[in-house]
């Protein structure tokens, strides 16, 4: 959802990582790129802080344009963040996924993924399955189900697992148009951070075209920055415009620290539409 990503004097940046947790000890320890939650058996305690999402909401203390101006802003945030969560939220999962170390030990993992089509394809990041051994799909209504691999891309970080539901049980999101992003613009993250499901955090898109390393070693160029919180468990959910369309898949962070610290990063979703034919025919490269 292990090494430390050591932090470097500026101006050279700090290598984005996700964060599991080790067999037998609390460490969180960040690693190149993924942001699924792992637990190994025999493990400590979770030690998580939970960071919820307020709506702003400002006191009018005299009637004052200003202060008008602030609350009028302030509700109007508020009535997006619920009503793109309305929208969207019914069409992100949370995957749970059995994994076995190179060592033999089993563990569990826990990332987030969206809902594509009626025939029970979902997407989520390739390191969110990786090793999985076994799926498990938890839909927003608490319905569960396992699934199987049908593609994955350790290049792009992106895979499509499959379930097999009654088609009532499944909302596809919408696609957007990453294109037409634009740095301040306001986005959503919906996911499972630390196993939360159906948490939602929002920010906006701090900037554009950033880069970070790919599950394979690679490169993955063109990402969104956001300082919408992002945290294990997150990876594979969806980053979303006030019109509730998916506008990017989360997969990493950049952080000195065992948390989210405003800076996170999202694969564009036209990036994924390039390779989405190719992982739904069964490509796993």
């Amino acid at each position: 959802m292990s090494t430390v990503a050591t932090p470097a004097p500026t101006p050279r940046r700090r290598r984005r990582s996700r964060l599991q947790r080790r067999q037998a000890r609390l460490a969180w320890l960040l690693l190149l790129p993924a942001l699924a939650v792992v637990g190994g058996t025999g493990s400590g305690a979770l030690a998580a802080t939970v960071i919820e999402h307020n709506a702003a909401t400002a006191a009018a203390s005299s009637p004052t344009s200003g202060t008008t101006s602030t609350t009028s802003t302030s509700t109007q945030s508020s009535t997006t963040a619920e009503s793109v969560y309305k929208q969207v939220s019914p069409g992100v999962v949370t995957i749970n996924t059995v994994v076995s170390s190179a060592r033999g030990q089993v563990g569990q993992a826990t990332g987030s993924g969206i809902v594509l089509d009626s025939q029970g394809d979902i997407l989520t990041n390739a390191h969110v399955i990786a090793g999985a051994s076994q799926l498990q799909v938890t839909f927003s209504d608490g319905t569960t189900a396992s699934a199987k691999l049908v593609g994955s891309s350790s290049s792009a970080d992106l895979a499509v697992i499959r379930v097999s539901v009654p088609a009532s049980t499944l909302h596809p999101v919408t696609l957007g148009n990453s294109s037409s992003v634009q740095i301040g613009d306001s986005v959503y993250a919906i996911g499972s951070p630390f196993g939360l499901s159906g948490s939602l955090t929002e920010g906006i898109v701090s900037n554009l075209n950033q880069s970070g390393s790919a599950p394979n070693g690679g490169n993955i160029s063109g990402l969104i920055q956001t300082d919408a919180a992002i945290n294990p468990g997150n990876s594979g959910g969806p980053l979303v415009n006030a019109q509730g369309q998916v506008i990017g898949i989360n997969n990493s962070i950049e952080s000195p620290v065992d948390g989210n610290v405003g800076v996170g990063f999202a694969i564009p979703i036209n990036q994924v539409k390039q390779v989405l034919s190719s992982l739904l025919g069964g490509s796993n490269v």
